[in-house]
């Protein structure tokens, strides 16, 4: 694992939702906070591999992935475990944050992505998780 960033694992089965989560929260979320380093899942076993392998500080998941959305992805990791890392869930609506209360995330993003807030969102949950950023 590597300790001089935070980990955080982004699902979606597709590419671009992907790309559009990781540019919009990018490489250094804030100047608080480490680095980023993600790693892309594009199934649940892979998520559910990489929480268990403990390589995750954060999950980023599509709550629209198919065939398994990141929202019951979410309530299903929250419920079964005792040390779950925390959750972000993306959504396409506003009227769908809703559902992250019921997924038990962390938070919750909607795209399109703003960037700022993507961004400062993670920030706050890297922070509130005790990563701080390396000295120097």
């Amino acid at each position: 694992m590597n300790t001089s960033a935070s980990n955080v694992c982004v699902f979606s089965h597709r590419q671009e939702i992907r790309d559009s989560i990781i540019t919009a929260v990018g490489r250094r979320p804030a100047p608080d906070v480490k680095r980023v380093h993600y790693t892309e899942a594009t199934t649940v076993a892979e998520v559910i591999g990489e929480v268990d392998a403990g390589g995750a500080d954060l999950l980023v998941l599509d709550g629209e992935a198919q065939p398994t959305g990141g929202m019951g992805v979410s309530r299903q990791l929250k419920n079964e475990l005792a040390d779950c890392p925390p959750i972000v869930v993306t959504v396409r609506r506003k009227d769908d944050r809703w559902l992250a209360t019921w997924s038990q995330a962390d938070a919750v993003l909607v795209h399109p992505l703003d960037p700022l807030n993507a961004a400062e969102t993670v920030a706050e949950i890297l922070r509130a998780h005790a990563l701080p950023a390396p000295h120097g």
